[in-house]
């Protein structure tokens, strides 16, 4: 039986380059290239972000794949690059990894067979239904003899959908990432600004999307504690359609078009906010309810949804903790062509997008 990772590079290497990183998120398509301005320094080279028809993507799952296509097309257009390789992510939660420990001597062909094997132990699908990849780690710290290996799989539709929609849309996709390891590359950009740059600080990382909030505790880079909330940018959105007696689609475009009615605010913004702070602190209660942790010393605020005006001091009122929007780009240089202060606005939702061009850099 054969490991099938023929549909695209593997979801380790990332050494091609120019790259785009695109993220395929619930409500919109989102596009970053960076380049190198030498030693590995990144520069923002360009972005652009484009709406997706409501239900397109819909907790990670393709539905509407020719709407997809046109508005990836329209989003690339709109990104004015001539680079056509991307990098595409699968949801996390469409991916199994399982960290495993082989000796040290294998050949590549050996070692292939026997990450098969432990892959046939763990995978509850057969080897065929699934896109399996490995990457050596490093040296297992119990034993010299053996590597550590990270086994990652998926179901192949879940790659083949994301594969389809860039190449209909006349990309090229050469790097598949996990959601939730380009976002970890993103946030050690952000890391990089706080005090002692976080080190020995608890932080929250709170991602806010369309359907739910993804809650993520870190400690010196380690992963404390996990957790998703049923919240989400939709409860705004039919907030809109509920107030205003508009259809779900007219509603969201009401929601981004920044003309907004004058009871916007007082019926509709401020109570969505205040939901989003009552969110954050009761993720911090169940955290510190469930570990033996009790304190965070800074939040940070990523996704589309937490772009909305006055987030970060809602939290931060609520939770009594310093709460800052999630910038990757801060410190970096930017291109001549990108308006640093839309960016500045625009980077929580950038996070997936922005850890995925990086991978050109590994």
């Amino acid at each position: 039986m054969q490991i099938d990772i023929s549909s695209l590079k593997t979801i380790f290497n990332p050494k091609l380059r120019p790259l785009v990183g695109v993220d395929i998120g619930s409500t919109s398509i989102r596009m970053v290239e960076l380049v190198d301005m030498g030693k590995g320094v990144p520069r923002i080279e360009r972005y652009a972000i484009e709406p997706l028809p409501r239900g397109a993507v819909v907790d990670g799952n393709m539905s509407g794949l020719d709407e997809i296509v046109e508005s990836m097309q329209r989003c690339w257009r709109k990104l004015g690059t001539r680079t056509r390789n991307v990098a595409l992510a699968l949801p996390t939660a469409a991916v199994i990894t399982k960290k495993i420990t082989l000796p040290a001597n294998l050949r590549e062909q050996e070692m292939e067979i026997q990450v098969e094997s432990e892959a046939n132990q763990y995978l509850p699908f057969a080897l065929e239904e699934v896109n399996l990849d490995f990457q050596v780690m490093g040296p297992s710290p119990t034993d010299p003899e053996h590597v550590e290996v990270l086994l990652a799989a998926s179901r192949k539709e879940r790659i083949d959908d994301r594969v389809a929609v860039a190449e209909m849309a006349g990309l090229k996709p050469v790097v598949m990432d996990m959601e939730a390891y380009a976002i970890q590359a993103a946030y050690e950009l952000v890391l990089k600004h706080l005090p002692q740059q976080g080190l020995g600080q608890v932080i929250a990382l709170i991602d806010v999307g369309s359907d739910v909030t993804k809650v993520t505790m870190t400690h010196n880079g380690q992963q404390l504690y996990a957790r998703e909330q049923a919240f989400g940018g939709a409860q705004l959105t039919d907030s809109i359609a509920r107030v205003y007696g508009v259809s779900p689609d007219e509603a969201e475009k009401m929601k981004c078009s920044g003309a907004h009615p004058d009871n916007y605010e007082a019926e509709v913004l401020h109570p969505f906010v205040a939901n989003m702070a009552e969110e954050a602190a009761r993720a911090l209660q169940f955290f510190f309810s469930s570990t033996p942790h009790n304190e965070v010393h800074h939040i940070i605020l990523a996704g589309g949804s937490v772009l909305v005006p006055g987030a970060a001091e809602a939290v931060r009122l609520q939770t009594g903790v310093n709460t800052l929007l999630a910038d990757p780009f801060a410190g970096m240089a930017i291109a001549p062509g990108v308006k640093a202060r839309q960016l500045a606005m625009d980077a929580p939702s950038l996070l997936v997008a922005c850890g995925l061009a990086l991978r050109k850099f590994d």
